[in-house]
């Protein structure tokens, strides 16, 4: 346990450590904003992400991290309760809002952070950790309030709107200070900024955690750090110079454009939170596929709103090592969920499928047990309290649907039988090392899905429950296990 870490540190003979060394470890948990798996980490070489590779290159790398929601509020209520939706609003983006925004303070925490925070940690929030954009609760064209989404787990809760005003609308900014709301949805879903970092909220959002971190070093206090980044959600805003680091006629086109065979359209969408953005060059929609010159410049967006936030963490860990905390400082970054960037005829989330389920996941920790790993077994989001709390050698006092993967980060133990179960559209669907099946509970059929993963970079494609009956019958008790009671009537 980290409560011991000195120790452990002499013990790997390692000397010279700062006095920050001696203590807890610190927490900078950074969640990215619709993150798939599309970084060079995760082999994708044509996407420029030096920074976030260099810190999987030097710490755990998960490779099979799957959400338990594909969608903002209701992934970040599971990461930081550790508990899979057990009820219909914890399918919502106002699930936090709904079960933990004005509850009296408890002995049970609210989330994995307030137990830090009750385990005597100074915890910092900077842009969006829970689902609002600054962790206040009010709509998207409200003016902000003083109530917070998470009531009980910040000492210090931060953001610099900067020329937007609001979160929300530097959520959705454009370079000239105007954002999605102010301009009736009359936008394109993409933008290159002729600015620098700092002229869309993310490049504030880092220069204002960067500020934080002198602070906390003066401090001397153990410390938890969340720094929420928006891109690459839509709009693909970021600066221009973040774009000219690709070719957009070298970008690589979805490998699985075509709706699955042996599926009922309803496991899928037409992309409308992709197409509010009224002013886009085409529509998506299951019926038709964009243009491949089209796809390639929505890729364009997404790939440069990557580097953009890679260049942010990169100033964040720049900073941490200059003041020396990188040597006792635990970090993390999380995407809330995944993204179809065309795949499957889908531009979005909310869905069952891999593309919306997998998400970026990497630790980087000052043990050196836990470093140079690529983490093939299967984890959750949920899994991420128990985690933590395990690695700083905190107690956890609630129970959660999680368990510790510690283990797999000393150890890298191979073909493990975890299995990952998510919930949306009115389905589950659970993820095994070859295999997912999703069950949905409707009456249009098929109900069943099952796809074949014991191909690397396989694709859903095909729906094969059908043809493989005896795979389906083996799995479904397993299946059921994650069946929380969420869905207790058909549609």
């Amino acid at each position: 346990m980290f409560r011991y870490f000195s120790a452990l540190y002499l013990l790997l003979g390692l000397t010279n450590l700062s006095a920050q060394t001696q203590d807890r470890p610190n927490v900078l948990f950074i969640c990215v904003d619709d993150l798939r798996t599309e970084l060079g980490a995760y082999g994708k070489h044509y996407v420029k992400s030096p920074h976030i590779d260099a810190l999987a290159k030097t710490g755990a790398l998960f490779t099979n991290h799957y959400v338990q929601v594909p969608t903002c509020g209701a992934s970040r209520h599971a990461i930081l309760t550790g508990m899979r939706p057990s009820k219909p609003i914890h399918l919502s983006n106002n699930s936090i809002v709904e079960e933990i925004s004005g509850q009296p303070e408890k002995e049970t925490p609210e989330t994995f952070i307030h137990r830090f925070k009750q385990d005597g940690y100074h915890t910092v929030g900077i842009g969006k950790i829970s689902h609002s954009a600054d962790g206040l609760v009010y709509g998207y064209e409200a003016q902000p309030s003083e109530q917070r989404e998470l009531p009980h787990s910040w000492s210090e809760l931060l953001f610099d709107p900067g020329k937007w005003k609001t979160g929300w609308n530097s959520f959705f900014a454009y370079a000239n200070g105007e954002n999605r709301q102010s301009l009736k949805k009359q936008v394109k879903p993409y933008e290159a900024g002729e600015t620098d970092d700092q002229g869309y909220p993310d490049g504030l959002t880092a220069d204002l955690a960067i500020s934080k971190l002198k602070e906390l070093k003066k401090k001397g206090q153990p410390f938890f750090m969340g720094v929420g980044f928006f891109k690459p959600h839509l709009p693909f805003n970021a600066p221009k110079k973040y774009w000219d680091l690709y070719d957009e006629n070298r970008i690589p086109l979805s490998p699985n454009p075509d709706t699955p065979k042996n599926i009922n359209l309803k496991s899928l969408h037409g992309s409308g939170e992709f197409n509010q953005y009224a002013l886009g060059e085409e529509k998506a929609g299951l019926d038709t596929q964009v243009s491949d010159a089209y796809a390639r410049k929505l890729r364009h967006g997404y790939l440069a709103s990557i580097s953009y936030i890679d260049a942010q963490i990169g100033k964040l860990y720049q900073e941490l090592k200059a003041l020396e905390l990188d040597q006792n400082t635990i970090i993390v970054i999380w995407g809330d969920h995944g993204w179809h960037l065309g795949d499957q005829r889908v531009w979005g989330k909310h869905t069952l499928f891999e593309n919306a389920l997998k998400s970026t996941l990497i630790i980087n920790s000052p043990l050196r047990q836990h470093k140079a790993k690529k983490v093939r077994a299967i984890v959750e989001s949920v899994d991420v309290y128990p985690t933590l709390l395990d690695m700083c050698g905190i107690d956890q006092i609630k129970p959660t649907d999680g368990e510790s993967f510690e283990k797999h980060m000393k150890y890298n133990i191979p073909d493990t039988e975890e299995v990952a179960y998510s919930y949306f559209k009115n389905g589950i669907s659970m993820r095994t090392k070859d295999y997912r099946l999703t069950k949905y509970f409707r009456k249009d059929q098929p109900i069943i899905e099952l796809y074949d993963h014991h191909k690397a970079n396989a694709i859903e494609n095909k729906n094969i429950a059908d043809e493989k009956p005896e795979i389906v019958k083996k799995l479904m008790p397993l299946l059921n296990v994650g069946d929380t009671g969420l869905y207790n009537a058909s549609e």
